[in-house]
């Protein structure tokens, strides 16, 4: 009766002490330079470029010239191959793709490992490089893969920096030491600017009435960010322009207590404090601005007179 069971026999094709092939004249060319960290491409009788080069014309048949061309190193990806898991025997230990490399100054494309560090960082037209390995022999091989070229950098920023304040941005800091917002009045045109200044922007008369604000007011317009900020409550935080009451001209702000995505103009907001013995001459004694839980104000009317 005959078994149901499959055959199966291994095979092994092995060659202990090595496979020796010659590689003639214009692939030898190729390996040669690759030795010496070059990389050549052949011309063909029609003026193309061939990298890798070959004995023939792909396209004619023609056999190529003797003419060799040193191309790249940087070349540009046309497409590629995403490997997440590698296998024994792939040129990297970490998830890479196979690609499709254009070398600068050739006509074809030749297929080598990039290790770009994530499939995202892959795009039609990437700029890569090679990178050699220590010691090379004349194998494709001697490449160990190419990276991208940098077109980034991440570097810390920093700039600390001194403001020596003028008379109207100093009595407006003393009014937030203390919990005040102080403002100035145009004799002529009435208009109460916040923060207070000594002169009128719209038409230059010299402010000299000074003038207590509500720390309560009206969201104008804002912004959502999403880059971290110390000064922020959390991320995505909320940055405003706040009409307060009394006031005829906004103040940027931050806004907190609040989802990000439930900020809206017509926000009625209220200041929220450091505690009076943590106060400086300095805004960061206001930490925002939080909802005060009244009924949206008609943007309209409290900022019909904002200028």
């Amino acid at each position: 009766m005959p078994s149901e069971e499959p055959l199966v026999a291994a095979h092994v094709l092995e060659f202990p002490g090595g496979y020796t092939r010659t590689t003639g004249p214009v692939i030898g060319r190729f390996l040669t330079e690759l030795r010496d960290r070059r990389l050549v491409g052949v011309r063909t009788a029609g003026g193309r470029v061939l990298v890798p080069p070959l004995e023939y014309d792909p396209d004619t048949g023609e056999p190529v010239t003797e003419e060799y061309v040193e191309v790249g190193p940087a070349g540009t990806v046309e497409a590629w191959a995403w490997v997440g898991s590698p296998r024994p025997g792939h040129p990297l230990d970490r998830p890479f793709a196979w690609a499709l490399i254009r070398l600068d100054g050739a006509d074809t494309a030749l297929v080598h490992a990039v290790d770009a560090g994530s499939r995202k960082a892959l795009r039609p037209g990437l700029r890569v490089r090679p990178r050699w390995r220590a010691a090379t022999t004349g194998h494709i091989t001697d490449i160990e893969c190419f990276l991208p070229e940098v077109a980034s950098l991440v570097a810390p920023v920093r700039a600390e920096y001194r403001v020596t304040p003028g008379r109207a941005l100093t009595r407006f800091l003393e009014g937030v030491r203390d919990g005040r917002f102080v403002g100035g009045r145009c004799a002529e045109c009435a208009a109460v600017y916040v923060p207070y200044r000594v002169s009128c922007p719209a038409c230059g008369s010299v402010i000299e009435e000074e003038v207590e604000v509500a720390d309560t007011g009206t969201v104008t317009t804002f912004a959502i960010n999403n880059l971290p900020d110390p000064r922020a409550p959390e991320v995505p935080f909320v940055s405003a322009y706040v009409l307060l009451d009394g006031a005829d001209t906004p103040m940027i702000a931050l806004i907190g207590g609040v989802p990000a995505h439930e900020v809206r103009q017509g926000m009625r907001v209220r200041a929220v404090w450091l505690p009076p013995e943590e106060r400086t001459l300095s805004m960061a004694n206001v930490k925002w601005f939080e909802p005060t839980g009244e009924p949206d104000a008609d943007l309209d009317e409290s900022a019909g007179g904002a200028r």
